[in-house]
């Protein structure tokens, strides 16, 4: 059972006094400049070298696959896809900080993350073409993974559901004597949803190690942060459920992977969540359903590219030595072949057979849902035109 806090003792006054705004201010951790150079007085997080390229690697990745695989959706051969653009170091920055067996609850555009923790380009394409080797057996939208093996909670639709849902793992964790936490990705947008609310509440009076962590990308859809909220963004919230809070540059990798680092050795040492509101912006569209150009302007974008979280990284392993302009052109040159041959491969091989949509829903199919699927074969069966993959595969 969680314990009830103790209530501070709040100071009298013989006055009308509302609280606003002013009474609190929430500063932005930054540690690198856009040049690639450390702000003199920074305290640098835990980085080595290994850790650094592991970092650098997964961006180009993402940024490959986003570019590639958009170019796909116009192409007609995936039907979906979001892009990481201009969020990299807010995702992959957190995921460094975490071991391989804290569990990630993501949204749908931290795909950075599940490569981080080793989803093979293979994976990608197969979930993204719902074919066979698809580990979610073909029965989600492209770009909603998930893999047991890596901790990476399978990605749902509707806005919000991971937040409760985060709470309730960590909450786990803690009651299986787990030293891990488990973390929580959404943006600003989703935390206008119920579900925001009631996770961070479960979380705080049960006192769950998760980390709730923010990425205030400016934009929800097409709604900009001017019209979803009146308050200080994200991060009074959190204080107002009694959740230890920071705000940090969500462009700025190693600010990221500090808080994150931090956040969660807090968690884990007070059994306690913690709030990470990132300040990034989404250089891409919301998907690619989304035209931008209908609700924001290019000069507005331009400023953001500015502040390329990728770049200023670079800059700093350049500075550093740990990378030479040669390697970076190579690897973007390298995953851009291994990405297209992926693509070539994934979307020759067979969809799942039709007997997989009920397998593992339950221990053994019921009744109910064995004659569904016979109804639905027959279905095929008759109007086999109408189902050209399918059908082969009855």
């Amino acid at each position: 059972m969680a314990t009830r806090k103790k209530e501070a003792a709040s100071p009298v006054t013989h006055k009308v006094n509302f609280f606003d705004e002013s009474s609190v201010t929430y500063p932005v951790l930054k540690l690198l400049q856009y040049d690639g150079i450390i702000y003199d007085g920074a305290v640098s997080p835990v980085i080595d070298k290994q850790l650094a390229m592991k970092i650098y690697d997964t961006c180009v990745f993402t940024r490959v696959l986003d570019e590639r695989m958009l170019a796909a959706q116009r192409q007609g051969r995936i039907s979906f896809y979001m892009t990481c653009t201009g969020e990299e170091a807010a995702v992959v920055g957190s995921v460094a900080a975490l071991e391989q067996d804290d569990v990630i609850l993501a949204q749908y555009r931290e795909h950075a993350a599940i490569r981080f923790r080793g989803f093979t380009t293979e994976q990608f394409m197969n979930q993204m073409f719902s074919n066979e080797k698809d580990l979610g057996k073909g029965r989600q939208m492209p770009i909603h993974y998930g893999s047991a093996q890596l901790n990476y909670q399978t990605i749902s639709s509707p806005l919000g559901t991971q937040i409760p849902q985060a709470s309730g793992v960590a909450y786990g964790l803690k009651m299986q004597g787990k030293h891990n936490v488990a973390i929580c990705y959404f943006g600003e947008g989703a935390a206008s949803e119920g579900d925001f609310h009631a996770g961070l509440n479960l979380a705080a009076v049960h006192q769950s190690p998760v980390i709730f962590f923010c990425r205030n990308n400016g934009y929800a859809i097409s709604t900009p942060t001017s019209e979803q909220y009146a308050g200080d963004g994200i991060a009074s919230r959190g204080l107002g459920y009694g959740i230890r809070t920071i705000r940090v540059d969500g462009n700025d990798m190693l600010a990221v992977l500090a808080a994150t680092q931090e956040a969660r050795a807090y968690a884990l040492k007070h059994q306690a969540p913690v709030l990470i509101e990132a300040m990034t912006y989404r250089l891409g569209a919301h998907s690619s359903s989304d035209d931008p150009s209908g609700y924001r302007s290019r000069e507005e974008e331009s400023k953001w590219r500015e502040h390329d979280p990728v770049q200023r990284f670079k800059l700093w392993l350049l500075s550093k030595g740990w990378l030479s302009e040669e390697q970076d052109k190579a690897m973007y040159n390298d995953y851009r072949e291994q990405v297209l041959a992926a693509v070539k491969v994934a979307e020759k091989l067979a969809i799942p057979s039709i007997d997989e949509l009920i397998t593992d829903v339950y221990d053994t199919p019921t009744k109910q849902l064995q004659q569904q699927l016979d109804s639905l074969k027959e279905h095929i069966k008759k109007y086999p035109k109408s189902y050209p993959k399918t059908a082969g595969r009855l």
